[in-house]
């Protein structure tokens, strides 16, 4: 089983740039993945990206989520503190191996 994890929320660019990543390139990476072995989407949705494109970024992966029927976990622990973000981290991969299929 494949979990793909769109760790882009400290991504660094102009803003035109991060709302691409955060809105149209993840909606067409969440549309390209749905035929392949790719059976969830973990979205950090917090970071140094300005709060309105993680907001938008979150909402775009659920709209996915829903359109492609493939499982999500939202990565909402701040970057900043490691040891935290990385347990969450692997409570959103490991939650997303755990579920039904």
């Amino acid at each position: 089983m494949t979990i793909a994890c769109w760790l882009l929320g400290s991504a660094r660019g102009g803003r035109d740039h991060l709302a691409d990543l955060h809105g149209p390139r993840l909606r067409a990476f969440c549309e390209r993945v749905v035929d392949t072995t790719v059976r969830g989407l973990v979205y950090e949705a917090a970071g140094s990206v300005p709060a309105d494109l993680l907001v938008r970024g979150a909402e775009s992966a659920r709209e996915a989520a829903r359109t492609w029927e493939i499982p999500l976990r939202t990565l909402d622990a701040d970057p900043v503190r490691h040891r935290q973000w990385l347990g969450a981290a692997k409570g959103a991969v490991d939650g997303l191996l755990d579920a039904p299929r």
